[in-house]
This record gives structure tokens, sequence and C-alpha cells, in this order.
């Protein structure tokens, strides 16, 4: 199986799971293409700030490197979340995860990373790791929910305008943590 994925079109991109039953309010997972990617410019702006916010140009830039995919989640037929992971030999990384402030606790978050987990043992990486601030209590809540682990820390990695940068715990889930998590 091939494990190099590609943004070129969706026929390229993991099946991220069956789609999520269409009602106003359940959140939309679709493979995310480059035709998203000013969008996700945009939500990663609204979730990050300005400061830290990756820009269309860099998004880009990682969405055309292989190995990289995109997962867009919609909610009410709007783009409003994605998430951006990375895939090489049999593990995967979260490289980045957002969503709009104003679609917070409407499930955006755990529909990515269930269909980021999904997408990932299409093509064989059954471990995921990702980084999440230690100060980010409902991200920490919700990713260890899902059956993640601390794997270790990251001393000062998230700078903070007007205060002390703040450690980045990592995270890991395994295929074998399935069991553990919610479905």
């Amino acid at each position: 199986m091939q494990k190099s994925l590609r943004m070129g079109g969706r026929s390229r991109m993991p099946d991220s799971g069956s789609p999520t039953p269409a009602t106003s309010s359940a959140p939309q997972v679709r493979p995310g293409d480059v035709e998203d990617v000013a969008v996700m410019a945009q939500i990663h702006a609204a979730a990050f700030g300005p400061q830290t916010a990756w820009s269309a140009p860099s998004i880009l830039h990682l969405v055309s490197t292989p190995g990289v995919f995109a997962l867009v989640a919609e909610h009410k037929g709007t783009p409003a979340g994605f998430v951006l992971m990375r895939a090489a030999a049999n593990e995967a990384e979260v490289l980045t995860i957002a969503v709009d402030p104003a679609c917070h606790r409407q499930g955006l978050a755990r529909a990515l990373v269930l269909a980021g987990l999904t997408a990932s043992l299409a093509v064989e990486c059954d471990t995921v790791f990702l980084e999440v601030a230690t100060d980010n209590d409902p991200a920490k809540g919700l990713y260890q929910g899902l059956g993640f682990a601390e794997a270790g820390v990251r001393k000062g990695y998230y700078a903070r305008k007007g205060a002390p940068a703040v450690d980045a715990l990592i995270l890991r889930w395994t295929a074998q943590s399935v069991s553990q998590a919610p479905s």
C-alpha cells in the first residue's frame, strides 16, 4: 500500500470513514484540497490570532508536500475547521488543527480528530502524535478522551505575548488504544 499522500485531488485522499449523517448541526468532514487553502488560513487566523496564524502560502506548501493531507469540517455547509496531518512510515502527526471560535463546542474538533485517525489507519499508520499546550484544557480533555496518552514534554514550546512560554505535551495515540476511545 502506498503511504505517501498528496493533495492533488480528493481521489488521492485516504478514506476518512463513513460520512456523518446529514443534519443541520452535525459536522461534515471531507478531504481538503488546494481550493480550501484560503479558508484554512482564515480559520487558522481566527483560532490562533494573527501573530501565530499560518499564512495561505504556508498552508499551500504543506498540502503540496508528499505525505501531508487535510481534512475539512463543515458546520451547516460552511468550512469551520480543519486538520493538517503528515503520514510517514507507520506514524502520522497532527501538524495543526483549527476550529473557528464561533463554532466551538459543536463537535468539529472531535470529528476532525476521529476522521484523521481513520485516515491514518487507512494508510497503515498505527501511531499518531500531536502537541498541545499544557494550558489548553479543552483540547487535552478531547485528546485524552479519544485515547491519546502523554509521550513527552517540550519545554517553553508555545510563545505567549506578554507572558511566559507554555510547555507542549506530546501526546501519542496507538491503534491499540482504539478500544479505549469512545465511539
